[in-house]
């Protein structure tokens, strides 16, 4: 079962700032390609860059040839189709959506298509998107416009758990419900059904002081503890014995954060983890390397 359990991080690049993964997992004194690097511990990645600008179909193609041939992409929809308000801000323009637009976002697909390292793409709504007609339309439409590829969704409202319509029509579409764990608050979505045949579950961290009022890199700053870790695995492995595919997509990306817990939960499932896991992160992480060296002396 374990095999069909694919656990990554949200995004690889974070080379700056006081969340940056060089000199922790990524090699300060040497130069390394960070994808090829990347995926030499993990066999999945969340593509995150989709989200906030289009990539070109050569990048695509050069991130399939990086990787090996069982490696998987999930790729975050551009934020014109999750984030309209997001957008305008950014662009100065309009976000009314168009073939056109559903047509440039497939493009650069297709090279990891081709090279089937292609897995589910993601739309993550914000927390202020709410269950109403007109969002369950546009919903209804987003599913229309990707129906060939394996699509999951994150609602994050409770407004979405609040009506099992909602589930009725991701499940008559084939669409996948992202399970998330986050800080709890009243407006949290609630208990996610399995409504399509892909598990996928992102992990943002339960950083609660500084959801609101930090920024991009402060507010995924934490760090699961092993026995929370052990809840979340339970949860993967209920999914994995009834999806024909469970993705996991570690989010609390400040200063590799994610990396850790990935491969924590990779060994506490049972996937093997490579020898040479860089001193830097066990130096900051010592749960991880106290799980290492217990797996090692239970081998031999």
């Amino acid at each position: 079962m374990t095999d069909m359990i694919r656990i990554g991080t949200a995004g690889w690049s974070y080379p700056t700032g006081e969340g940056r993964w060089s000199g922790i997992f990524y090699p300060e004194e040497r130069k390394v390609d960070a994808l090829e690097f990347y995926a030499h511990f993990f066999d999945t990645i969340e593509v995150n860059s989709t989200f906030y600008r289009p990539v070109p179909a050569t990048v695509t193609r050069s991130w399939a040839r990086k990787t090996p041939p069982d490696f998987r992409f999930t790729v975050k929809l551009f934020q014109k189709f999750t984030h309209p308000k997001m957008f305008e801000e950014t662009t100065g323009t309009e976000a009314a959506l168009g073939a056109g637009d559903v047509a440039r976002f497939r493009a650069p697909l297709d090279p990891l298509a081709e090279a089937d390292k292609l897995g589910p793409l993601l739309a993550q709504f914000p927390p202020s998107f709410k269950r109403d007609e007109a969002s369950l339309a546009y919903l209804e439409k987003l599913t229309e416009w990707l129906a060939d590829y394996e699509l999951v969704v994150e609602l994050r409202h409770r407004s979405w758990t609040e009506d099992e319509s909602v589930a009725r029509l991701l499940a008559a579409r084939q669409v996948s419900w992202v399970r998330i764990d986050e800080p709890r608050f009243e407006s949290s979505v609630g208990q996610v059904p399995i409504t399509g045949p892909v598990g996928y579950f992102r992990f943002h961290g339960r950083n609660y002081r500084d959801w609101w009022r930090g920024d991009r890199e402060t507010r995924y700053n934490y760090l699961y503890s092993l026995d929370e870790q052990s809840h979340l695995a339970r949860q993967i492995a209920d999914m994995a014995g009834s999806a024909q595919q469970t993705y996991v997509a570690y989010n609390n990306h400040y200063r590799a954060k994610a990396v850790a817990n990935g491969l924590q939960m990779r060994l506490m499932l049972g996937q093997e983890v490579p020898e040479d896991v860089p001193e830097p992160l066990l130096a900051e992480y010592p749960d991880l390397a106290s799980l290492i060296q217990h797996e090692a002396a239970d081998r031999s």
